[in-house]
């Protein structure tokens, strides 16, 4: 599903702004999917992803669920837990997952995992508004 015009400047996934992140998610049956490895551009304290950054990936695969399905959304409330530091370079996968739907609310989950050991660096849940 290609991304419509109004997201197209997302930090995260939007192809049309130049210094975003430009990620791209599927879906994997019931998961949304996706890959990132940071740079130096992407740092907070040395050598180490900033945690806003790492926010960012979660908020992302978990609203890319809803928006894959053709559900626009805007998160409510996010709850995050950092397990370990992320080192500039490391390869990581990202994963979203739907928990709950209720009215027009979605609780969602999502998690940063190092592809070489599959080791939890973050995951978060989170309540989305649904515009549908």
């Amino acid at each position: 599903m290609s991304l419509r015009s109004e997201s197209n400047g997302c930090f995260v996934c939007g192809p049309g702004n130049p210094i975003g992140l430009k990620l791209e998610f599927r879906m994997d049956g019931d998961v949304c999917r996706s890959e990132f490895t940071s740079s130096e551009v992407h740092s907070g304290y040395r050598g180490v992803t900033h945690g806003g950054i790492v926010f960012s990936l979660l908020d992302d695969v978990m609203a890319n669920w809803l928006w894959l399905q053709g559900i626009q959304c805007m998160t409510a409330k996010a709850e995050i837990r950092y397990r370990d530091e992320l080192p500039i370079g490391t390869p990581v996968r990202l994963e979203g997952r739907c928990l709950k739907r209720k009215g027009r609310l979605a609780l969602m989950e999502g998690r940063v995992i190092q592809r070489a050991d599959d080791r939890v660096v973050a995951e978060a849940t989170a309540s989305f508004m649904t515009r549908t």
